[in-house]
């Protein structure tokens, strides 16, 4: 591959609390007590941008207590304190309405200058207690309207004309030169009139994550993302997932150079490898085991704290259809998946997925580090991938102070950041306004 083809990795950082391990909420290291202080979201930011990443992601849910801010007002925030990141919010398809979503989007990508994307998710089912819904849809029924959801919501960001700068202050109305063009939508979930109160974003769309892995994920994914954010853990899974979601591109009449194929990636990041093994044992030790064995345990029939650690992993005992895990189903499949490659004991199988959640886990050196994210880069198992550092923000840094350099000197990752909107810099094309 010559020099003038080199490709270049991506990276987004996947913002978590005080880190993705499970135990990094007691580590020394961590900052627990600053989850609602938004200088703290504000520092990690400003690392990641000091890093050259594309994009901070804020995941979302309505399960469960915690402690943390709303993706829109924290991303809006965070972009008075950036200016060249991306920021990408989480927000689903199945408790939101399309217009809500579009007006929100197209508000942060002007008010960041086409730095917004949307991480876009159907919804877990522990949702709904919180909604007049009292259904959570089945997979099938979510991913057939988030289809919909979506094409309205691209059509609202259409509905206004190019020109919107274009302000006559001759003209009868303030309006008269932006031209906001009326439409009716009525489709089988979704029936609403345009346009939108806002004008089109500064990346035409916002760009459009999304992360679904079963076969109705993948083909939305062909149909409408721009990046996917992906769980597999080794690179022969990797590629084929790769190839699976890009040839299904074609027969939607896109380029498969259009979109960017980003797994969770979960480093421990030492000066040696037996230094970065030392802070995984570390971190190891700080889990709190009946909590996380409670937690796997909801992957099977049995309960795993009735079983020594240093057994085998039960897999004979895994739930096969369990409602209540509709959401969450790669995430089960790749850490299940691993558990039986590496005929792994409990102990090993609460390590892996306290530290990585069931993505990408690599214990060592920054060159070891940079040696794997080059292979998956070049042989085609990704276009870049969503770092979840194990401590927030030590183990961010240390990656942008590290692996960050090493991979510049190899010549597969930016010097600075390119000009102009996140979608520029992810290297995809600005999309046509839709009539």
């Amino acid at each position: 591959m010559s020099s003038h083809h080199k490709r270049h990795l991506h990276f987004n950082v996947v913002i978590r609390g005080s880190g993705h391990h499970a135990g990094a909420w007691r580590h020394p290291q961590a900052q627990p007590q600053r989850d609602l202080d938004f200088d703290y979201y504000a520092n990690l930011a400003q690392e990641a941008e000091r890093g050259l990443f594309d994009a901070v992601f804020m995941a979302d849910g309505f399960f469960g207590l915690s402690r943390r801010f709303e993706p829109f007002t924290l991303l809006s925030a965070l972009s008075s304190v950036t200016k060249h990141i991306g920021l990408i919010g989480t927000a689903d398809t199945t408790y939101n309405e399309p217009y809500h979503l579009a007006r929100k989007f197209a508000s942060l990508d002007h008010m960041s200058r086409g730095r917004a994307a949307w991480n876009l998710v159907t919804g877990a089912n522990s949702a709904v207690q919180h909604f007049t819904r009292k259904e959570h849809p089945d997979i099938a029924q979510r991913y057939e309207s988030a289809t919909e959801f979506v094409e309205v919501v691209k059509r609202l960001w259409d509905s206004w004309e190019e020109d919107l700068a274009l302000l006559d202050l001759d003209a009868p109305e303030q309006l008269a030169h932006s031209r906001p063009r009326a439409f009716e939508h009525v489709g089988k979930f979704f029936s609403i009139k345009g346009p939108l109160n806002v004008p089109r974003p500064p990346q035409g769309h916002p760009i459009i994550v999304q992360a679904g892995q079963s076969e109705d994920g993948k083909e939305l994914a062909a149909r409408t993302a721009d990046v996917v954010f992906t769980a597999q853990q080794t690179l022969g899974a990797g590629q084929a997932f790769y190839h699976d979601v890009k040839s299904r591109m074609t027969r939607y009449g896109r380029d498969p150079d259009q979109l960017l194929i980003m797994p969770g990636f979960a480093p421990i990041v030492g000066d040696t490898q037996a230094e970065a093994k030392e802070i995984a044992a570390e971190l190891n030790d700080l889990v709190v085991k009946p909590q996380a064995l409670a937690n796997l345990s909801r992957f099977f029939t049995v309960n795993l704290a009735d079983y020594d650690l240093d057994e085998p992993v039960p897999l004979d005992k895994v739930k096969h259809h369990d409602p209540t895990l509709q959401g969450i189903t790669s995430i089960k499949s790749a850490i299940l998946d691993a558990a039986a490659r590496e005929r792994m004991t409990i102990r090993q199988f609460l390590e892996r997925s306290a530290g990585g959640h069931g993505f990408i886990t690599v214990v060592g050196s920054a060159v070891q580090i940079a040696d794997v994210l080059q292979q998956w880069l070049e042989e085609r198992g990704a276009d870049g991938f969503n770092l979840m550092p194990s401590v927030f923000p030590s183990g961010l840094t240390r990656f942008v102070d590290t692996v960050i350099p090493e991979l510049q000197n190899r010549g597969i990752y930016r010097q600075s950041y390119e000009a102009g909107t996140l979608r520029d810099r992810l290297g995809l094309n600005y999309p046509a306004r839709g009539d």
